[in-house]
């Protein structure tokens, strides 16, 4: 294990990890979140043992080690959800991590510890302290999907988490029938949280 890149921690079931190595080998990581400059965000991604980035990649970095699974982390300006008018382009608003593996499949479990292995136990604990402010589908979103003949909204399966830190996004794509293969965590400003509730309500 110890062997292995670094990104199948990630992509690997979190069930099998050894939790007193993780939290010995990033307990002094240091962090970077939305709030903070673009410089000290792009300096921490670059130095980040997991991220890893290539000398071309600076606030989006891909990784793959099989056309099965793949891992993006992305860091950006804008808030999440629609793209509007910004001012202050020198700060980053939103970190968002996203998964793909068609072979072990995906759930809120993985992508909770995947936040923890990223940034550690003080985000970790927060997420898991926060509020849920909002979880969908409800019936009546997924009753909407059925008579728009729409799956994709359908098998959407997310909530949102307010914290003492930062908001949570976190979601997967959950199939009627079989195991969802996708999903994502994003940590925002707190401040950016009703915009982005507002606009999934009316998705």
């Amino acid at each position: 294990m110890l062997r292995k890149p670094l990104l199948n921690l990630l992509i690997l079931p979190f069930s099998l990890l050894p939790w007193m190595y993780l939290d010995t080998l990033f307990a002094n990581q240091a962090q970077a979140l939305p709030g903070q400059g673009t410089e000290q965000v792009g300096a921490w991604i670059k130095a980040h043992p997991t991220l890893r980035p290539h000398h071309n990649e600076q606030f989006f970095v891909q990784k793959s080690d099989t056309a099965a699974q793949r891992f993006t982390f992305q860091a950006s300006v804008l808030p999440p959800g629609k793209v509007g008018f910004i001012r202050n382009r020198s700060q980053i608003r939103n970190e968002r991590l996203a998964m793909y593996d068609a072979i072990n499949g995906m759930n809120f479990e993985r992508l909770q510890e995947s936040l923890r292995v990223i940034y550690g136990l003080d985000i970790y604990q927060d997420f898991k302290n926060a509020q849920v402010v909002y979880e969908y589908p409800n019936q009546g979103a997924v009753n909407s999907a059925r008579f728009a003949k729409t799956p994709i909204r359908e098998a959407l399966r997310g909530e949102l988490r307010l914290g003492d830190r930062y908001a949570y996004w976190m979601e997967v794509a959950q199939p009627k029938s079989g195991k969802a293969f996708t999903g994502q965590m994003t940590v925002l400003l707190k401040s950016d949280l009703k915009k982005l509730e507002a606009e999934l309500r009316t998705r």
